[in-house]
């Protein structure tokens, strides 16, 4: 006889303040989720509800590595008074394109109640507007207590 066990869901809202254009780590919060969750095997999706940043897991090492990223993205979509839309600002066209060629959400494999990230990975809120913003970031955990 094999017991079923049903699935946990588990959803929270992380508010996450940026300080403008700057990638900002946060896999500390989303890993505390899953930790509240009680989920052991599973998976984490996160997703940002916003149009002008992203989310990226990325190197957690060198920040150098981050650093390169935010330059080649600026070259790629740079700032410009070129763009029709243009009502917040300069950084706000850019920032768009910026977060359609990047990701709002993300999917880790959570195993023994732990995000399945490698050893130099981090999850980053990659911020594409110049101001500081609160950004919100829907962490949904579905899986078992078993591992």
């Amino acid at each position: 006889m094999t017991a079923v066990q049903s699935a946990i869901h588990y959803q929270e809202v992380l508010r996450i303040k940026t300080q403008g254009k700057s990638l900002g780590r946060f896999t500390s919060q989303v890993q505390a989720a899953v930790t509240t969750s009680g989920v052991r095997t599973g998976l984490c999706s996160i997703f940002l509800r916003h149009t002008s940043a992203s989310l990226v897991i990325q190197e957690n090492a060198d920040p150098d590595v981050l650093l390169d990223m935010e330059t080649f993205l600026a070259k790629l979509v740079p700032e410009s008074n070129h763009y029709r839309h243009s009502d917040e600002g300069p950084d706000d066209m850019p920032a768009h394109i910026r977060s359609a060629l990047t990701h709002t959400s993300e999917q880790i494999p959570i195993t023994n109640g732990r995000l399945a990230l490698g050893t130099w990975q981090g999850i980053y809120l990659w911020e594409h507007r110049d101001r500081p913003h609160t950004r919100e970031v829907v962490v949904h955990i579905t899986g078992s207590e078993s591992s």
